[in-house]
C-alpha cells in the first residue's frame, strides 16, 4: 500500500479515524456485499491477463490530479513555467506507462524520467532560472519518478537540482513549508483534504481553487495540475470488458448489476462512501457478493486475473493497467 494514498477516501467526519485502516489488507473470502441484486443476472468474473480501469464517468471520486507543490519563496516564473510544462505533458496513460517501467519492467525512476523528458522534449524552450532546488519525493516509486522528472527539467532551466526521498506527507510537507525542500510532486484532492477535510471535490478546478488559499497560509504555491491522476478506480479484466461491452462504470452498472457480479476490495470498502456505497448511490450498482481483498494491491489484481471477482478496487495510475479495453 502506497504511503501517501488514502485509498478509501472518507467524508469529512469519518476521515481522521480511518487512515490506518485504509492501509490494511483484508483476508480473502466472500461475504454478503449488501447489494440489491435480487432477480438480476449480473456478470460473472472473466479470467484474463490484462486489466483495465473503467471510466468514472459520473465523478464518484475526488480529483487527485498530480500537481507541483512549491515553497512560495522559490516560486520564480522560470521555475513555475518549467513545472507547468511537465504538467502539460503528463496524462493518465503516460503516468501508467511510467509506473509500468518502474514497477513491472524494473527500470530505475531516474531512467524512466530521462526517457519521458527526452520523448516529450521538455527541456526545449525553457525560461532560464538559477539557484539550488531540492525536489522532495515520498517513499513510493511514482513520487520518486515524478521528482526525477521535475529535477531534470529544472536543471535544464538553469537550476542546480537534487532529489531527496523524505517519506510520507507528515514528513515532507513541513520540510517544504520551511524551505528545506523547494518542490514536491503532490496530489490535489489528497493534499486539500490533508489541509482541510471536506474541501476536495471531483472537479479539479474547484479542488485547486480550494487548495490555493490553504497552501498560501502554509507558505506554499502550486503549479498547474496535470491531467494525470492517482486515485481510486475500479478495474475489470480486458476480457471481461470485451465480453460485456463495458468501458465506464455507468456501462458496468447498467449491464452487470445482479447476482453473478462479485465486487472485490478491502474490508472497509463495504462501508466507505467512495467504495461500495458510492457505487450503489452514484451508479445504482447492485452486486451479488463481496470478496475481501487488499487495498488496491496484488491480491486485488490477482483475484481479477484469476476470475475470482468481476470488478475490484485499484489505483488509476497502477502500472499493471492497460490504457484501452
Amino acid at each position: 500500500m502506497r504511503s501517501r494514498r488514502i485509498v478509501l477516501t472518507l467524508t469529512a467526519v469519518a476521515m481522521a479515524g480511518a487512515l490506518a485502516a485504509c492501509g490494511q489488507a483484508g483476508s480473502s473470502g466472500s461475504g454478503n456485499g449488501g447489494g440489491t441484486a435480487s432477480g438480476k443476472a449480473g456478470c460473472a468474473p472473466v479470467q484474463g491477463t490484462d486489466l483495465v480501469a473503467l471510466t468514472d464517468d459520473k465523478k464518484l471520486q475526488n480529483s487527485d490530479n498530480v500537481i507541483p507543490a512549491i515553497n512560495e519563496k522559490a516560486a520564480s516564473p522560470a521555475l513555475v513555467a518549467a513545472l507547468d510544462k511537465v504538467s502539460a505533458a503528463l496524462d493518465s496513460p503516460t503516468l501508467i506507462a511510467l509506473n509500468k517501467q518502474v514497477d513491472v519492467e524494473r527500470k530505475t525512476s531516474q531512467a524512466a524520467a530521462t526517457g519521458f523528458v527526452a520523448d516529450k522534449k521538455l527541456t526545449d524552450g525553457l525560461q532560464k532560472g538559477s539557484g539550488a532546488i531540492v525536489v522532495g519525493a515520498a517513499n513510493f516509486a511514482e513520487s520518486q519518478t515524478l521528482g526525477e522528472i521535475y529535477a531534470q527539467v529544472l536543471k535544464a532551466a538553469g537550476f542546480s537540482t537534487s532529489v531527496k526521498t523524505v517519506g510520507n506527507r507528515e514528513a515532507y510537507l513541513p520540510a517544504l513549508e520551511k524551505g528545506e525542500l523547494q518542490v514536491v510532486p503532490e496530489y490535489a484532492a489528497t493534499l486539500t483534504e490533508f489541509l482541510s477535510k471536506g474541501k476536495a471535490t471531483p472537479d479539479i478546478d474547484k479542488t485547486v481553487a480550494a487548495l490555493t488559499p490553504l497552501g498560501k497560509a502554509k507558505g506554499l504555491a502550486f503549479g498547474k495540475p496535470a491531467a494525470a491522476t492517482d486515485q481510486n478506480a475500479f478495474a475489470v479484466t480486458t476480457a471481461f470488458a470485451q465480453k460485456n461491452g463495458v468501458k465506464t462504470l455507468s456501462d458496468f452498472a447498467a449491464k452487470c448489476s445482479g447476482q453473478a457480479t462479485i465486487l472485490g476490495g478491502p474490508p472497509e470498502c463495504k462501508e466507505r462512501p467512495f467504495c461500495a456505497p458510492g457505487l450503489q448511490k452514484t451508479y445504482k450498482l447492485s452486486y451479488g457478493s463481496f470478496t475481501t481483498l487488499d487495498s488496491a494491491g496484488p491480491l486485488s489484481k490477482q483475484a481479477l486475473k484469476a476470475g475470482k471477482v468481476s470488478i475490484a478496487l485499484v489505483l488509476s495510475s497502477d502500472g499493471s493497467l492497460t490504457t484501452t479495453s
